[in-house]
């Protein structure tokens, strides 16, 4: 019978090993806050094109530990986002993760406007003062939504962002428009992302502020 690792946490420690050795001198490209984030998202997608498309803007690292340590809500424009990120170590710092992209008034007033439901949900959403990080991972109307609501002055500037809408229409574009926004931001550059990406950023600031069993 072949051996091969069994225990979850060797398989992690494992990969990240591969991670660290294969990135090179690329990690000198990015701080010590930084680097486990980025590997992070390799580990998630085995993708290390990641290490030259993430970027780091307006301190949004600090800052996100910032939203956490002071338990804020979190906006995720994807179900898939809201149920990837930890709800135990979340609870732990009175984090709250949620979406209204279901909801049913949500569905109904962007029938009504006939505008996608990412754009209404992101407004809604932003209206709660408690919500101090917006997590999206698909939706390009909700990143460029955002970032009219922030410029017009309708809402208070959020504590982090994380774009990373994934595909072909509008994804890229919305990302690097959001740039111009004086707000603490990561973001993947051009047309990669998605949920999973998303998440694995958020977690990749959550484990610096949380020490997990093991690691």
């Amino acid at each position: 019978m072949r051996e091969y690792i069994k225990e979850p946490q060797l398989i992690e420690k494992r990969s990240f090993e591969i991670i660290t050795s294969e990135l090179g001198d690329k990690i000198k490209n990015f701080t010590d806050e930084e680097l486990p984030i980025v590997k992070r998202v390799i580990h998630t997608t085995a993708d290390f094109q990641y290490a030259d498309l993430i970027k780091f803007l307006n301190n949004p690292i600090e800052s996100g530990k910032k939203a956490l340590l002071e338990g804020t809500k979190i906006y995720c424009d994807t179900n898939m986002i809201v149920n990837g990120l930890s709800k135990m170590v979340l609870k732990k710092f009175g984090c709250t993760a949620y979406t209204l992209v279901s909801d049913e008034e949500v569905a109904r007033e962007s029938k009504e406007r006939g505008v996608t439901r990412s754009i209404v949900g992101i407004e809604h959403a932003s209206r709660d003062t408690d919500t101090k990080i917006f997590l999206i991972g698909n939706a390009p109307t909700a990143l460029y939504r955002l970032k009219e609501l922030i410029e017009s002055g309708e809402i208070e500037k959020p504590l982090l962002v994380v774009g990373a809408p994934v595909g072909f229409v509008g994804a890229s574009e919305s990302k690097e428009f959001f740039k111009s926004v004086d707000v603490p931001y990561i973001t993947i550059d051009g047309r990669k992302g998605g949920s999973t990406v998303t998440v694995a950023i958020l977690h990749g600031i959550l484990y610096q502020i949380y020490k997990r069993e093991g690691f």
